[in-house]
């Protein structure tokens, strides 16, 4: 009798973990919660987390609260896999990320053959799109088009100093790179150094010799804050006087944490700042009122998750199929305003500006 309670209470048990299940909507956000981009993951839970919340708070989905796993992919591709394994078996029907480009390729071809929705707020690397996965999608730009905006402003800016085009060998660093050389050599700019670092390099002393050795005097970087800071730092404290010039991922107040006031003349591309669109003003007053400062890709994360509940209302459920159906075919409502993907799953209107760096903070350049 005592075994046949037991088996009972776990039945109970088992019946009741269904039932709460049920009654929720299993979503993700999946970035460098960890490692040296950890500060862009910080965003990115940030503005999902308090995407969810509002949901919530307002009624749901389809008379369903969301239910919110935020994981580490570290930037890792072979972690970012585990990790979509991982939600594909826990019953999660949306994913808001993945941050680096070469997390995001490999996990969203899981993400797609197991039916799930993935919006990335932020991975730029055009192959993500090319693939026509059919519920994938990117709410910011592509390198091939912030790439032509960086090599438009160095030739309008600068093409009278000596160029350097560096990467750091990744989906995102490299592509980004020879974008914006293909497009300077277009221009009749031809670059005196082409060379990469590496990932977690720390020393690069020898690096900065040979562009003082070529009197370089302008620097295109595809790569992210931490090697991009140090090179602009260590330039400085060699007497090396460049001008930075870098993508989106230099999108983080770690960037200056990281050179301090030898930040000055770094200029990046990035997206209009959704902290300026009066839509998303209450959202912006609500971070900040919670101490915390909505920059870089926290607002774009916040809009990502409304984009997904957006379509899944219009379609009437979760199913990718009919979600991929509405995102490619409607406008879905978003704190950075109406927002069209096109028939790969880009956003149909990104749009990318300059801005700089200066004083520990980024403002656009007019």
């Amino acid at each position: 009798m005592r075994r046949l309670g037991f088996y009972a209470l776990l039945l109970c048990a088992l019946l009741l973990g269904k039932a709460h299940a049920a009654d929720t909507i299993k979503i993700a956000t999946v970035g460098p919660m960890t490692g040296q981009n950890a500060s862009i993951g910080a965003q990115m839970a940030k503005g999902a987390d308090l995407a969810v919340r509002n949901i919530n708070e307002a009624g749901g989905l389809l008379g369903k609260k969301l239910e919110l796993l935020t994981l580490d992919d570290a930037c890792d591709p072979r972690q970012a896999t585990a990790v979509a394994n991982q939600l594909a078996n826990q019953g999660v029907v949306f994913v808001a990320g993945h941050f680096c480009s070469s997390a995001t390729i490999p996990a969203s071809s899981i993400y797609s053959e197991q039916g799930m929705t993935m919006i990335t707020p932020a991975s730029t690397n055009p192959l993500l799109t090319e693939r026509k996965l059919p519920y994938v999608f990117r709410m910011c730009g592509r390198d091939d088009q912030q790439g032509v905006i960086a090599a438009d402003f160095i030739a309008a800016r600068f093409k009278d100093r000596r160029l350097a085009v560096l990467h750091d060998k990744s989906s995102y660093g490299k592509g980004l790179a020879d974008v914006t050389k293909a497009s300077l050599n277009a221009k009749g700019i031809k670059e005196v150094v082409y060379d990469s670092v590496t990932v977690g390099e720390r020393d690069f002393a020898p690096l900065i010799s040979r562009l003082k050795k070529e009197g370089v005097g302008v620097v295109f970087f595809g790569g992210y804050q931490m090697e991009a800071g140090l090179i602009k730092r260590q330039a400085a404290e060699q007497g090396l006087d460049l001008v930075l010039v870098a993508g989106d991922s230099l999108i983080t107040s770690e960037y200056w944490t990281i050179t301090g006031d030898a930040g000055e003349n770094t200029f990046m591309t990035f997206a209009p700042d959704p902290r300026r669109n009066p839509g998303a003003a209450k959202i912006v007053e609500s971070f900040r009122a919670a101490k915390y400062e909505p920059e870089g890709y926290t607002l774009f994360n916040y809009a990502v998750v409304e984009a997904f509940v957006a379509a899944a209302k219009k379609a009437g459920t979760v199913d990718a199929d009919a979600v991929q159906k509405v995102l490619k075919s409607e406008a879905v409502d978003t704190l950075l305003g109406a927002v069209r993907f096109d028939a790969k799953g880009d956003n149909a209107n990104p749009g990318f500006i300059v801005y700089r760096w200066t004083k520990g903070d980024y403002t656009p350049v007019e």
